[in-house]
């Protein structure tokens, strides 16, 4: 799945939690459970992989930075927090890129690579997903900050 979508769904789970804790936690779980349902990605070739992670990388970034602003100020580091954990999974990625390492160990990156059920075909999933993420994070964050309004 796309870091992007874990973020959405980080935020989701972030605007209900109890605390930063909780969110970090839950989000770091989602993250599994999300890579485990069949989604998009096989890429042809690694720079192929990384023409995609890249700018999915960047996106993730600003929509973490925009949802940590769009959220209640006394939500805020309840949704980082579970942006985050549901982002840091995949921080493999750009430390192999950048290091050639992974900062997990090889059992967790073995599993984390075994629950994965990509293909090309089914960027619709991802999309879908996104979309409903990020409504219902939208829709959730917009009515905490109304409700610590009134």
């Amino acid at each position: 799945m796309l870091v992007t979508n874990h973020v959405l769904s980080g935020a989701v789970i972030g605007s209900v939690a109890r605390g930063p804790g909780q969110a970090f936690a839950l989000g770091v779980a989602s993250h599994f459970a999300l890579d485990a349902v069949p989604h998009w990605g096989d890429w042809r070739d690694y720079d192929h992989f990384l023409h995609i992670a890249v700018r999915d990388g960047i996106a993730g970034l600003a929509i973490m930075g925009a949802l940590t602003a769009a959220a209640p100020p006394g939500r805020r580091l309840t949704v980082l927090a579970g942006m985050a954990g549901a982002a840091l999974p995949d921080a493999d990625k750009p430390c192999r890129l950048a290091f050639g390492w992974s900062p997990w160990p090889e059992c967790v990156n073995r599993f984390h690579a075994g629950i994965q059920q990509e293909s090309q075909q089914r960027a619709p999933v991802e999309a879908a997903a996104g979309s409903i993420f990020g409504v219902t994070a939208l829709t959730a964050l917009l009515r905490g900050r109304k409700r610590t309004a009134l």
